[in-house]
């Protein structure tokens, strides 16, 4: 992995990081994401006057990715009605790189060194870590735990789609850019049905999070969609995990979020596993 695509998809992290803190301050997860999502729309618009159409070679993987970005949405929202973010969160986002890598390896025949295929595990494992944290309290949710699993699935899924999309379309940020598009129409509909009062609120006191989230949101994930035709699927899967780091130091620093050795362990297991990638042939 070459340092620009490195350095370009921890800027991807940090993003991500960021709007997901956004979403996580407000009371209602559902609206927070919707923010997001619908957010997506005027950001996508633009770029879309910039950027070429994808090749219709590509219309398979955009409706695939429709579909896929929506159930890891809504499976999302589901699994933190089940559990708390500590719980969730590293389930689903650290079994989606060891997904994504067995299948890469396994079933799509990707050359991925030894070097590469321990730091993928190794960010994966530091990742999944996290959802020690509760274990102290005695609580145990394995229905939060499962959900959050499924959605770690939905996550593996969309970024081989999207990752294999990309390269076909031969426009990584105009494939994204319609698949924006045609998620935020699919949500949408769905809001409409299970809550339409949240159309109101977006530009009322979800203003913020539908401008700055949905936007950092669009630009983090444009920025990974293009690495994924930069290097392969898997490492840049792994690699965008590592947005928990920045996570991690928005909670300590910026929410008064408590920090354990636990929370400390696993950031640098992480990090470890990042520096491996950096640095791996």
């Amino acid at each position: 992995m070459s340092a620009t695509v490195f350095f370009a998809v921890i800027l991807a992290a940090l993003l991500h990081a960021s709007w997901n803190a956004l979403v996580k301050g407000g009371a209602d997860k559902l609206l927070g994401m919707s923010a997001v999502i619908i957010g997506h729309v005027p950001i996508a618009l633009v770029f879309l006057t910039f950027v070429p159409l994808p090749a219709p070679e590509s219309i398979p993987y955009l409706f695939g990715g429709m579909v896929l970005h929506t159930g890891y949405q809504l499976f999302l929202v589901n699994s933190y009605k089940l559990g708390d973010l500590t719980q969730v969160y590293p389930i689903a986002r650290g079994s989606a790189p060891l997904l994504v890598a067995l299948v890469s390896v396994f079933l799509l025949n990707v050359n991925l060194s030894q070097i590469e295929i321990l730091a993928v595990f190794i960010i994966g494992a530091g990742i999944v870590s996290l959802g020690l944290v509760r274990a102290g309290d005695g609580q145990r949710n394995p229905r939060a735990a499962v959900s959050a699993l499924i959605t770690g699935c939905f996550i593996a899924s969309y970024s081989l789609v999207d990752g294999m999309g990309a390269r076909v379309a031969g426009t990584a940020v105009g494939f994204y850019s319609w698949l924006c598009i045609a998620n935020a129409i699919i949500f949408s509909v769905y809001l409409y049905r299970v809550q339409p009062v949240v159309f109101k609120q977006l530009m009322t006191t979800h203003r913020v999070l539908f401008l700055v989230g949905g936007t950092a949101s669009f630009i983090a994930y444009a920025i990974v969609t293009w690495a994924f035709t930069q290097a392969p699927i898997a490492l840049v899967t792994a690699l965008r995990e590592t947005s928990i780091i920045f996570a991690l130091l928005i909670g300590v620093f910026f929410l008064k979020e408590r920090i354990d050795l636990i929370k400390v362990f696993s950031t640098m297991t992480t990090l470890t596993g990042a520096l491996l990638l950096r640095f791996s042939k």
